[in-house]
């Protein structure tokens, strides 16, 4: 059942260098920003709106029935683009929780996105994200795959105490892939969008350590899966036999 006091919110520009007019290629006869928002859909748990800077991928969302709003075409990031976003869509303040749906996940989960509000159960919890934990052998040394190092609450749900892209932490036992899927309270996000960049955010670029440098504290949710990043041509295709399969 959709909360409508929850905002499922998934930026989208024309950004990529390694796949020119990502947001709009064909992956199973639906444009990928569209099969995203078809998955944020199934979670049901809010309205789900695209926020983006270009008229071709709001007017390739609403022809196939979804909902998109313009935004500014000079935010540094897609908290800025979707912070932007819920001031003009909910002025009023109606809306608690925002779900910040990433518009590259075309594979991911409907449970993995309704699993990002589970730490938000906790009232001294910020910011709500994802991990999985690392099962290839290569992923723990590639510095593109993220890092989380958390306090484990449970076996499923860990205290993020930092995020990186060496390997980490040392010695046995798990390592946990970052999923970049968060769910912020609302005072969280207004506060996130005004911090100056921080000094590990700049080393490490990575934004969510800009929020723990702050103070702000991010739990995690472990799910079984890291959903396929579309960035590439190849990814493009394995994207495209994987929803393929499902139709």
């Amino acid at each position: 059942m959709a909360r409508s006091d929850t905002l499922l919110l998934i930026p989208s520009r024309m950004a990529s260098t390694r796949l020119a007019g990502k947001p709009l290629k064909d992956i199973a006869g639906l444009p990928m920003i569209v099969q995203v928002v078809r998955r944020a859909e199934e979670a049901r748990i809010g309205r789900v709106v695209v926020a983006t800077d270009t008229s071709e991928i709001a007017d390739a969302v609403t022809a196939h029935g979804g909902k998109a709003i313009m935004t500014r075409d000079d935010h540094p990031s897609g908290s800025d683009r979707i912070y932007e976003a819920l001031c003009k869509l909910d002025p009023s303040g109606q809306v608690r929780t925002i779900i910040n749906v990433q518009g590259d996940l075309p594979t991911i989960a409907a449970d993995d996105i309704r699993a990002v509000l589970g730490p938000l159960q906790d009232p001294a919890v910020d910011i709500g994200t994802l991990a999985a934990v690392i099962a290839k052998d290569e992923e723990h040394t590639n510095p593109s795959v993220v890092k989380m190092i958390g306090s484990p609450i449970t076996t499923s749900h860990l205290r993020a105490l930092y995020f990186t892209r060496a390997t980490a932490p040392y010695g046995d036992g798990p390592r946990y892939h970052h999923i970049g899927l968060y769910a912020y309270r609302r005072e969280a996000l207004a506060r996130f969008v005004t911090l100056p960049p921080s000094p590990l955010e700049r080393r490490e670029s990575l934004e969510q350590l800009r929020a723990l440098e702050a103070g702000m504290r991010i739990d995690v949710t472990v799910v079984d899966s890291v959903p396929l990043g579309v960035d590439t041509p190849h990814d493009l295709e394995i994207a495209r036999e994987m929803l393929a399969a499902k139709s």
